[in-house]
């Protein structure tokens, strides 16, 4: 593989004019300013040209004409990571999938749909309710995000604890390999034992082994009504034994169970203009979502023992379908909350379930004896021991200094992943800043592994360059 890559020349150019469409590419300065990065704001877009197919025969078409003339690629969804990992910065070329959002007529017997990479997240569940169904993919980009970058990704999101991430709900793929190979893998099949499945190699492969251009994604019956609880209890341990409960509890399906600390709550009630939900002042906070299945007054008996009992200090429970989506806000609310504060450096990292009260006891007062003056927000997925560990600069200090300390704090907090046996990424993958941190979690001989699949899918290193490792 080369890290020697090569901006596109006219030759490129008139070969891109004659065998695509007239509006196929564009190299005005605001695509490619938008369609060169993700949400991360560490890398400045240099993208030479951003393409935008509608047909996977053009997708492979041009990934032929890049291998051919060397030209590097970087696939483009919605652009909502966090990792740097749809960043083109050194010249590439953008393939935009945004343009193939075809969605295929939902297949109420199997319960799949077929569509293409560039749908977006939420049209395919409003694509799929009136058959009262959905792809239960769920996170707060869904408005934005889309499928191709959902399974690059592995996307999880805020009911993994009931559905688990993207791979368990894709079927089939189309991929194109950077030579223009296209593949088609396993189709709409529920069973199919004929050797190593293929498909998941690049599910999670953060578009370095090929590009996703259509999908089967298998469905799920709608969820009925959810009922929505936020509790104030009185330490991240506090939640984990309330966790244990709520997993075991015959009047409801847990959905979701959400950590959200007071720092958390305080910024996003001064932030965002939310409402506290509680009167009670704690240490942290707990959202779950549930589907009732019990009793009519069960969920009622169940809240009145949580209070009798201690496990929690207080509580509120939805009464309808707006208090649902006012308690979400809250929690959906902390990274938009961050965000307005100014700069903010981000690590979703995952422990065990079971060692996350550990975890967070020992990652707080490591911080503050190294960094006090970096104020950091934790809040995340309790119920899959996905953590948010977001650190907001301080408008004093200048954004050189604060790269610097955040990157002496990311020491700490993945050395302490690493005692734990976590991930330095449980959502949004190693893309171009997460790539020092690869080592903390996965062993030498994986990493070798890793890069001999790179050489067999991609043997000149021309897809997602420099992306999850050089």
């Amino acid at each position: 593989m080369t890290n020697q890559l090569r901006r596109p020349d006219e030759r490129f150019f008139r070969a891109l004019e004659q065998g695509f469409p007239a509006d196929f590419g564009s190299r005005d300065a605001d695509d490619l300013a938008a369609y060169g990065r993700d949400c991360t704001r560490f890398h400045q877009p240099d993208p030479a040209v951003v393409v935008f197919p509608r047909t996977t025969d053009e997708v492979a078409r041009f990934l032929a004409l890049c291998s051919e003339q060397g030209v590097a690629v970087v696939p483009s969804g919605g652009r909502t990571g966090l990792a740097g990992g749809a960043v083109a910065h050194r010249g590439e070329a953008v393939l935009s999938l945004a343009r193939m959002n075809r969605m295929d007529p939902v297949d109420t017997v199997g319960m799949t749909v077929r569509v293409q990479a560039g749908a977006v997240t939420e049209a395919v569940h409003l694509h799929c309710a009136p058959h009262g169904l959905t792809w239960p993919v769920d996170f707060a980009s869904k408005g934005s995000s889309q499928v191709g970058g959902n399974i690059a990704t592995n996307a999880g999101g805020v009911r993994v604890v009931r559905y688990g991430m993207t791979r368990q709900w894709v079927l089939g793929l189309e991929v194109v390999t950077m030579d223009g190979e296209v593949l088609q893998l396993n189709g709409a099949l529920e069973k199919n034992n004929t050797g190593p499945d293929l498909r998941q190699l690049f599910i999670g492969s953060e578009g370095t082994l090929g590009v996703v251009t259509e999908a089967t994604l298998k469905l799920a019956p709608l969820a009925r009504e959810a009922v929505v609880f936020f509790f104030a209890v009185d330490s991240v341990a506090a939640s984990l034994a309330l966790f244990a409960r709520c997993r075991m509890e015959p009047a409801f399906q847990l959905s979701a169970f959400e950590l959200v600390t007071r720092r958390c709550l305080e910024l996003v009630v001064r932030e965002n203009g939310r409402r506290d939900p509680l009167e009670t002042k704690a240490p942290a906070y707990v959202l779950i979502e549930v589907e009732p299945r019990g009793a009519p007054d069960a969920l009622e008996a169940w809240l009145g023992d949580l209070l009798e009992s201690g496990v929690i200090l207080d509580g509120a429970m939805s009464q309808s379908a707006r208090d649902a989506r006012e308690l979400w806000a809250v929690r959906e609310g902390i990274s938009e909350a961050c965000g307005r504060q100014g700069l903010v450096h981000k690590n979703d990292i995952d422990v065990p379930v079971s060692s996350l009260a550990a975890f967070v006891a020992e990652l707080e007062p490591a911080f503050e004896r190294v960094y006090p003056h970096l104020p950091v927000y934790l809040y995340g997925h309790v119920g899959d021991g996905n953590l948010h560990v977001n650190i907001v600069k301080p408008q004093a200090m200048t954004e050189a200094e604060f790269v610097r300390q955040c990157h002496a704090a990311d020491e700490v907090l993945f050395g302490l992943v690493r005692a734990h046996r976590g991930s330095v990424s449980a959502e949004h993958g190693i893309g171009l800043l997460k790539k020092h941190a690869l080592r903390y979690s996965r062993s030498p001989a994986e990493l070798a592994f890793f890069r001999h699949l790179k050489r067999t899918f991609d043997p000149k290193g021309l897809l997602n360059p420099g992306k999850i490792f050089d």
